[in-house]
């Protein structure tokens, strides 16, 4: 269980239910408060050594911003929603590229508003929309803190249409398992090699939790998508994917294997996370390949073509070969 190191909280909180629970769960830890969770400036001049650290603190807020995005991938829409960032430390995470070193956990505690919202596009339109609501952060680590999971299935459930969906990394499902979600929620847990978990994605669920997990979910009535993300080339790769996939095929339930779909996104890494992963991991594998990897964008890089292609083509064999009737939804 998550217990904060420091509390750096607005003190506009306090006018919602959550800010007042949160800060008597926390009573007794260090508390700062501050004008904006978006610009906590001894944090932005902290070393990246201090990365590690930062993880450690909690961020407690009021989310400004409730533009939805739209999306073409398994939602229609990506929904800024309860939190962003996230205590683990996986040394790819996007969230690293786009805010420095400013990835850790922020709490929103203004529920209501984010999720009325939902509901009012999701009623007024003409046919069913699906809402991603984890696209900045982890659901199930955030309910760990909050109970927000919990509560937003509960109060969605008996929405007239509409669809919620979210990734995570985590196996701590127990406390939304015995919801009446009405069918009306889409897990979608990501895998990773153990050897790449391990050594990548700290501060996540094993490999064997987020099996087991799925399943538990599935057989809670729950739609069910996995992500095999990101696709990481280190050394052996080939060996530790074909791994994957026979792992899944072995320790899956059939219920799930019958319409589990995926999702297959390769790695994108970028010139922040090298400097940042340098000095806060220094004992750790460097993502970066010069020999594999191409500029994309300003500071940021991806697969070469060619080599991204042969991967493809790998994969996709040894998904057809274990999972021939299951939907790849994208590659990319």
């Amino acid at each position: 269980m998550f217990k904060p190191k420091a509390i750096y909280f607005e003190k506009e909180i306090l006018d919602y239910p959550l800010g007042k629970e949160l800060m008597d769960k926390y009573n007794d830890i260090l508390k700062f408060e501050i004008e904006s969770h978006n610009n906590i400036e001894e944090m932005r001049k902290n070393p990246n050594k201090e990365f590690p650290n930062m993880k450690r603190n909690l961020i407690i807020g009021i989310r400004k911003t409730h533009k939805f995005v739209e999306n073409h991938k398994t939602s229609d829409y990506l929904v800024p929603y309860t939190s962003s960032g996230c205590t683990a430390s996986c040394m790819y995470c996007y969230l690293v590229c786009n805010y420095n070193k400013c990835a850790y956990l922020r709490l929103f505690v203004n529920r209501e508003k984010m999720l009325e919202k939902i509901i009012k596009t999701s009623e007024k339109s003409e046919r069913e929309l699906t809402f991603e609501i984890g696209s900045n952060s982890d659901m199930v680590l955030e309910n760990t803190i909050t109970n927000n999971l919990v509560w937003t299935i509960e109060n969605f459930k008996n929405v007239k249409k509409g669809h919620l969906t979210f990734p995570t990394k985590f196996d701590m499902v127990e406390p939304i398992l015995p919801l009446d979600h009405q069918g009306k929620i889409t897990v979608r847990m990501s895998v990773n090699p153990e050897d790449i978990i391990n050594r990548v994605e700290f501060g996540t669920s094993r490999l064997k939790g987020r099996i087991e997990a799925i399943n538990k979910l599935k057989e809670a009535g729950y739609k069910i998508g996995i992500l095999i993300a990101p696709v990481i080339l280190v050394d052996n790769w080939q060996n530790l994917y074909k791994e994957l996939i026979q792992t899944l095929n072995q320790q899956l339930s059939e219920k799930v294997k019958k319409d589990v779909f995926f999702e297959i996104i390769f790695m994108t890494y970028s010139y922040v996370h090298t400097k940042i992963n340098e000095e806060a991991f220094p004992n750790a594998i460097n993502l970066y390949d010069k020999e594999l990897m191409t500029g994309r964008g300003r500071g940021k890089y991806c697969y070469r073509k060619d080599v991204r292609g042969e991967a493809e083509v790998f994969i996709r064999e040894q998904m057809h070969k274990y999972f021939p009737n299951n939907k790849i939804e994208y590659i990319v």
